[in-house]
């Protein structure tokens, strides 16, 4: 499993109920949303994506969308451990309304999830195979309890190396984070990123979202960073080899 999002999602109802409604995004509500949900920020159009394949955009690039009765927020910024914590502007943003976090990291097998009904938290759950449970707020949701229960362990194929082991460890939690999250990707959005598909799922890369880049006031973006670290590398020059004479002297090489 490969998975990664960063997604926050403010509803007036039913996500997938939602998504399955017909209709484009606005680009200039997407485009307010932006401002209102990144005050003092310098936020730029740039090229869009898909829910499908957008959900965990490059850093400092967010992708979202307005849609009647529902805004799409895809931004790694929203991948906190500890969903609880979300800054408090984008909870309130949500007043009167639904909002759902999703959040996923395939490379640490850690998954997070949380649900706000009118700014209320109501279900939180963060964990990752190294910290264990970091987060777990209120009372499992439907699609949860098939692995509280025990009923869907974690299926952990060893790598080559590790078959010859007399012991293998069991895995650290009691099922794993990644099938849960494509569970709950499916139940409170409708869709999956991995795995077999459903009838009733949605069509995520049908969803269209607007492209935005996102940098502190001031500050610099990833494409200056990069910038800054080509400059740096060009500065030092090509790489410099010697050879240890047996006096310990060293006598520069011009190659390998």
């Amino acid at each position: 499993m490969g998975a990664k999002t960063g997604l926050l999602v403010y509803a007036d109802g039913d996500v997938p109920d939602l998504l399955r409604q017909a209709g484009a995004a606005d680009p200039a509500r997407t485009s307010a949303l932006l401002r209102r949900l990144y005050p003092g920020r310098e936020i730029e159009e740039g090229t869009g994506s898909s829910l499908r394949n957008g959900v965990y955009p490059p850093d400092g690039t967010v992708y979202a969308a307005c849609r009647p009765g529902l805004e799409i927020v895809c931004d790694r910024e929203v991948m906190v451990d500890f969903p609880s914590q979300l800054p408090e502007h984008l909870v309130a943003a949500s007043a009167g309304r639904r909002l759902v976090l999703h959040a996923m990291h395939s490379v640490v097998d850690w998954f997070a999830f949380a649900v706000w009904e009118d700014g209320r938290l109501v279900r939180s759950l963060s964990l990752s195979p190294d910290d264990g449970i970091i987060e777990n707020i209120g009372e499992p949701l439907p699609f949860e309890l098939p692995y509280w229960a025990g009923n869907r362990p974690a299926d952990v194929i060893p790598w080559p190396d590790e078959e010859e082991e007399e012991e293998e460890e069991p895995y650290p939690l009691p099922f794993h984070p990644l099938e849960l999250g494509e569970d709950a990707l499916r139940a409170l959005f409708g869709f999956v990123l991995e795995g077999r598909p459903e009838r009733d799922d949605i069509d995520a890369g049908a969803v269209e979202l607007h492209g935005f880049r996102v940098r502190d006031a001031g500050g610099t973006g990833p494409a200056e960073r990069e910038a800054e670290l080509r400059q740096a590398m060009e500065a030092v020059g090509p790489p410099r080899f010697y050879t240890l004479g047996p006096d310990g002297s060293l006598t520069r090489r011009d190659s390998l």
